[in-house]
């Protein structure tokens, strides 16, 4: 078969399902993106040149659609090249969220289309008003609502779309939930998993070494930033450096912001240290930026306690992987964490809201061995049972077939 990807930062959310296609061998698989230097074997990548942003006069509400409209003019204009070249797809599958799906109808009228649906906005009962100390103004509601333009057009374009969490399913309008399918996205449980190894030895972050008697406190997000928590996480910081001096904390993330808005000045991680000066021992807390992602694994591998905090809106791709990789995961109790982590079984839920008892859940793991072990191995087995990456690609297969009519993938 002949796939067309469409994704802004290749591979983005399809980085297993290339790569299984391409090792078969057999596919055609092209990637419409814009430049990066992310590869992958047997997948050709088409960049296509980052659209100009909307102008300054465009009015607030309407700036994402400008910007999306923007964008589906450049993506089609590179798909039109490609099919001058002779190449037509017989299925496509994107994001729906910037738009670049939108115009390619118009180029390849009736190939199936697979969208993926990540995120309906809405204004109560989502990350909208939900973090108190960050409100939201009723004055910014209707750019909110207007962020849903490119949800409804791309609900309009045919074709199926496809969500990973019951959760992210239910924030879409009644009437749009019958086009979607839930597809759970899974870890690849052979790469994350527990190794006993790394719990024993000396770990080595940057210029940094967490020795193995030493407890160490993990967490990670793109970005440190209020969306994922960091306000409560590093609030926490000096209550569990207190309670144990044996204790590490290594807090990963850039210092850009990937959702919500920017501090008033510097990064939110300057902010927060700033409102700690003096009550923290920062020796004892690495800030070692985005890490590689072997690193990565082996930090969640040696983790005495991980810390994933969200507000309600999507869950990472990093709770996943912690879970597999049979982490004791501290997570706030929040609804796209609830659906991961059943408190007491595979983990513990705590307020998003309470950094001292989010230290204090943490200590309470540290010190409970019995309870680290129960937690770490529900933690796998909830991974084995429900994060299969073979059944995501499964999933991924019958919807190709289902849209395409092809006897087999």
């Amino acid at each position: 078969m002949r796939f067309l990807f469409v994704h802004q930062n290749f591979p983005g959310q399809f980085l297993h399902l290339v790569r299984h296609l391409a090792a078969m061998r057999r596919h055609e698989v092209l990637f419409l993106s814009e430049p990066n230097q992310n590869r992958i074997g047997g997948v050709r990548v088409v960049p296509y040149r980052r659209p100009p942003q909307p102008p300054v006069e465009t009015h607030l509400a309407a700036r994402d659609l400008d910007a999306a409209a923007r964008r589906a003019e450049t993506v089609a204009t590179a798909a039109a090249t490609l099919k001058q070249l002779g190449f037509t797809p017989d299925i496509i599958i994107g994001h729906h969220g910037w738009g670049e799906l939108l115009n390619l109808p118009d180029v390849w009228p009736g190939v199936p289309l697979l969208g993926y649906c990540e995120f309906y906005y809405r204004i109560v009962d989502s990350d909208v008003g939900f973090d108190p100390e960050f409100p939201t103004p009723e004055a910014d509601y209707p750019r909110i609502r207007a962020k849903n333009a490119v949800n409804l057009l791309a609900l309009q374009l045919g074709g199926l779309g496809q969500t990973p969490t019951q959760w992210q399913h239910s924030t879409y309008p009644d009437w749009a939930r019958e086009r979607i399918t839930l597809l759970p996205e899974g870890a690849d449980l052979t790469r994350c998993k527990p190794d006993a190894k790394v719990r024993r030895t000396s770990l080595k972050i940057g210029d940094a070494t967490i020795g193995p008697r030493e407890k160490l406190v993990t967490y990670v997000a793109r970005d440190l930033e209020p969306y994922r928590g960091v306000h409560s996480m590093m609030r926490a910081l000096p209550h569990l450096l207190r309670a144990r001096a044996d204790l590490r904390v290594v807090i990963v993330g850039g210092n850009g912001v990937s959702y919500g808005a920017p501090p008033p000045k510097g990064s939110w991680k300057e902010t927060l240290l700033a409102e700690l000066n003096g009550k923290v021992d920062l020796s004892r807390v690495l800030f070692p930026g985005r890490l590689d992602y072997a690193t990565y694994l082996k930090l969640l591998q040696r983790s005495d306690a991980h810390v994933y905090l969200t507000y309600p809106f999507v869950a990472s791709w990093s709770l996943r992987e912690a879970l597999a990789t049979g982490c004791a995961v501290i997570g706030s109790d929040t609804q796209p964490v609830r659906e991961f982590v059943s408190d007491g079984e595979n983990g513990r839920l705590v307020s998003f809201f309470d950094p001292k008892g989010l230290a204090d859940t943490v200590l309470e793991v540290i010190e409970d061995r019995s309870l680290a072990r129960r937690l770490r191995a529900g933690a796998r087995a909830y991974a084995e049972r429900n994060l299969d990456l073979r059944a995501t690609l499964d999933g991924y297969e019958a919807l190709i077939r289902r849209l395409s009519g092809a006897g087999e993938v």
